[in-house]
C-alpha cells in the first residue's frame, strides 16, 4: 500500500509540473511604442489586443508592452527597430518615416478619409495583400489603424478659412501633413507628439493638426483655445499607424503561434479599433470643451473652401508616387470606393 501511495504522489507531483510548465510563456515579446502607459494607444488598444493573442495562444506567449520610448532611441526609429530586431513588436506612425510606406500614405490624403475611422481601417484591410503590403519589407504586419483624422488646435487664433491660416507654422504629423499645410498658406513643423506642448507654450508653433484623442494625455487643452473640424466632423486628412512584428521572428514562430497572433488580428479587430479611436476622439473634445476651449464646426460652405484649397494636394501625390511606378489615381479611387463600403 505503501509503495502505491509513493507512486500517486509521483503521478501526482509529475501531473502538476507538466501543468506548470504547460501554463507558463514559452514565447515573450517586446512591444516598443512612443506614447505613455496611460495613453488609450496602449490601454485601449494595445493591451487588450496583447491579452487576446496570450489567451489564443494558451498561455504560451506573453507581450511585454514597453512605452514612451523606454527601450531607447526617438519615435522614428521605431520602424527600424522592428525590422533589425532590436525589439520584436513595435507600434508606430507611418509618417515618422516620411516616404517609407507611399501607397499607404493613401489613406492620409485630404478628403479620401473624412470622419470615419472604421470604414478606413476595414479599407486598408480589403487594400493589405493587393496594394500595400509590397512596402513593409522586413516586417509582419499585424495592423494597421487610422486614428479619426487631423483637426486644427491653435493657440489664440480662430481659423474659418484658409485665409486666416496664412503665415502661420503648424506641426505636421507627415510629409503629406505638410502638403496640406502648405496648401492652406502655412508653414508645417514636423516633430513628434510628444514634443507637442512644449512646441506649443513656448510659441514654436502656432498650431498643430493632430487628433482630438491626444488632448487628454499631452493636456492640449492647457495650450491651445480652440479645436476646428470640417462639416459633419471632416477632417484635413488622417494619420496610419501599425503594430508590426520583426519579420524573422515571425517566420521562426510555429504555426499555432502564428494563429494565436492572427486571430486577434481579423478584420473584426481592425473594424474595432476604428471604433476605440473614435470613441476616444469624443473624449478628447468633450474634455476640451469642458475646459473652456472653442470648438468650431465649420459650415458646408466653409469646409468646401477647404477641400477645393486642398485639391492639388491629391494631385501631388499622385505625381510622386507615380515616379515609383504607382497608379495614385486608382488607389485612391479603390480607397474611396472601399470606404465608402464600409460606411454604409
Amino acid at each position: 500500500m505503501f509503495g502505491n501511495f509513493k507512486g500517486l504522489c509521483a503521478s501526482t507531483a509529475l501531473l502538476l509540473a507538466s501543468v506548470s510548465m504547460a501554463g507558463a510563456a514559452e514565447y515573450t515579446f517586446k512591444l516598443h511604442h512612443f506614447l505613455s502607459p496611460k495613453a488609450p494607444a496602449q490601454t485601449k488598444m494595445l493591451e487588450p489586443w496583447a491579452k487576446a493573442v496570450e489567451e489564443n495562444s494558451g498561455g504560451q506567449v506573453k507581450i511585454e508592452i514597453y512605452p514612451s520610448m523606454s527601450l531607447g532611441g526617438r519615435p522614428p526609429e521605431l520602424v527600424n527597430q522592428a525590422r533589425d530586431g532590436v525589439v520584436d513588436l513595435v507600434w508606430t506612425l507611418n509618417g515618422y518615416t516620411p516616404g517609407l510606406f507611399p501607397r499607404t500614405e493613401v489613406m492620409e490624403l485630404p478628403f479620401v478619409f473624412l470622419d470615419d475611422p472604421r470604414a478606413a481601417n476595414l479599407a486598408l484591410y480589403d487594400m493589405f495583400k493587393s496594394d500595400l503590403e509590397v512596402e513593409y519589407k522586413g516586417l509582419e504586419v499585424m495592423f494597421l489603424h487610422v486614428h479619426a483624422g487631423a483637426g486644427l488646435h491653435t493657440r489664440d487664433k480662430e481659423v474659418r478659412s484658409p485665409v486666416d491660416m496664412a503665415g502661420m507654422r503648424i506641426r505636421t504629423p507627415s510629409r503629406t501633413g505638410a502638403w496640406v499645410i502648405e496648401a492652406l498658406g502655412a508653414s508645417p513643423a514636423a516633430m513628434p507628439v510628444p514634443e507637442l506642448p512644449t512646441a506649443l507654450q513656448k510659441g514654436v508653433i502656432d498650431a498643430a493638426f493632430i487628433p482630438w484623442e491626444i488632448i487628454p494625455p499631452l493636456k492640449i487643452q492647457e495650450q491651445t483655445e480652440y479645436q476646428i473640424e470640417g462639416a459633419g466632423k471632416a477632417r484635413f486628412g488622417t494619420s496610419v499607424f501599425q503594430v508590426s512584428m520583426n519579420k524573422g521572428r515571425w517566420e521562426g514562430l510555429p504555426a499555432d503561434i502564428q494563429k494565436a497572433f492572427r486571430d486577434a488580428s481579423g478584420p473584426e479587430w481592425w473594424a474595432k479599433v476604428g471604433e476605440v479611436w473614435r470613441a476616444t476622439d469624443d473624449f478628447g473634445i468633450g474634455l476640451a470643451v469642458k475646459s473652456g476651449n472653442k470648438h468650431i464646426t465649420l459650415s458646408d460652405e466653409e469646409t468646401a473652401v477647404f477641400k477645393e484649397a486642398l485639391a492639388p494636394v491629391v494631385e501631388k501625390w499622385t505625381s510622386e508616387v507615380s515616379k515609383k511606378g504607382i497608379d495614385g489615381n486608382a488607389m485612391v479611387a479603390k480607397a474611396q470606393a472601399l470606404i465608402s463600403k464600409h460606411s454604409e
